[in-house]
């Protein structure tokens, strides 16, 4: 399907039915994270005050796709940055899946692992359409996290992929993935209010 967005429209399809698309080394244009990059790479959603957020923003911080050599690998790091008034810090690693099955809605892209072992390898044909700037997928996501998820009422997106520039962020993605490991190690049934949990009714 077609899928426009604020400033543009992406040119290439994007929806579900690309889930479990897989790109090998011989289709690829870039490949980025992954094995190859053995650290320096990450995914993190923050909620932020409504003040901190500009609005369908998306920054790279790094050489975007364009400036990228056919069959090159690259760090990335996706911050996406997100405010609404209902929104709550527990709810960040909730958002932070979305990313792997939000990326993979883009034909041309394959996105792989989550937090700090994401893999993503774009297209040769993905790019020969004109996909080839990182600011394309950060204004998908935006659009996707604010369609898909209506509590969100602004996002911001940075990408990296710069070697030195990534450094900063992603020591701080690996503090807040163990506060979060930390906490849910911690957390038992009595010490919430209240949980749910799901009932199975089979007729004939």
């Amino acid at each position: 399907m077609s899928f426009k967005f604020f400033g543009g429209t992406s040119p290439v399809d994007v929806g579900p039915v690309y889930e479990g698309e897989r790109i090998r080394a011989k289709q690829m244009y870039v490949e980025l994270g992954g094995p190859k990059i053995q650290t320096g790479h990450f995914e993190l959603v923050r909620v932020k005050p409504d003040k901190e957020i500009k609005d369908g923003q998306v920054k790279v911080i790094g050489l975007d796709l364009k400036d990228m050599e056919l069959g090159s690998t690259h760090p990335i790091g996706i911050l996406v940055e997100v405010a609404g008034p209902q929104l709550e810090e527990d709810l960040e690693a909730v958002f932070e899946r979305r990313i792997h099955e939000f990326c993979n809605f883009v034909n041309g892209i394959m996105h792989l692992n989550q937090r700090y072992t994401n893999w993503m390898r774009l297209s040769k044909t993905a790019y020969e359409k004109g996909f080839n700037s990182f600011e394309i997928l950060g204004n998908v996501l935006i659009r996707l996290f604010k369609a898909e998820l209506p509590i969100i009422e602004k996002a911001q997106v940075t990408i990296y992929t710069d070697p030195k520039e990534i450094e900063k962020p992603y020591e701080m993605a690996l503090a807040i993935y163990e506060a979060r490991d930390e906490r849910a190690r911690t957390i038992h049934d009595e010490d919430v209010e209240m949980y749910y949990g799901c009932v199975y009714s089979f007729s004939d």
